[in-house]
């Protein structure tokens, strides 16, 4: 079963993108019965995923790209737990991925950094642009942020 094991930290040093291009994004909530079904617009592709319950730092993931011309239309006409807007960033370090999110319209000034990891005791280097983890924290799922459409006092 395709697995996703993840970490995220809030980043303090917006720095750390300075130079790179990122992918502007797009993505809405479809259903959340125990599994979360996710449309996602990403440049100019479309992508259907499922997640399920996060359980310490992994859960199951199962992610299709289908037609952008479908995923318009899911995003535009299913959507109803939820959408939010983002750039995405990738930053490469040490042999992994950080997927630095910006945040977008009622979101902005969340910036979000998530890296995928081998195994859940695999380490992730201190680096001096990110802050405090938010892994265990369900206010900061792309999910609930969607449903909330505020930052976490926290974060700011």
């Amino acid at each position: 079963m395709p697995t996703e094991i993840e970490r995220k930290f809030l980043v303090r040093d917006m720095s750390i993108l300075q130079g790179l291009r990122g992918t502007r994004m797009a993505q809405g909530y479809l259903a959340d019965n125990g599994m979360i079904v996710r449309v996602r617009v990403a440049g100019d592709k479309g992508f259907l995923t499922l997640k399920g319950k996060t359980r310490g730092l992994s859960r199951a993931e199962f992610e299709y790209e289908i037609p952008l011309d479908h995923a318009q239309s899911l995003l535009a006409d299913f959507a109803s737990l939820g959408r939010i807007e983002k750039m995405r960033f990738l930053v490469p370090v040490g042999g992994l991925t950080f997927e630095v999110d910006v945040f977008e319209k009622e979101l902005q000034g969340l910036v979000v950094a998530e890296v995928e990891l081998p195994s859940e005791d695999h380490p992730v280097p201190a680096l001096p642009w990110l802050g405090t983890e938010v892994s265990h924290d369900p206010r900061y799922r792309n999910s609930e942020l969607a449903v909330s459409r505020t930052i976490p006092e926290d974060a700011l």
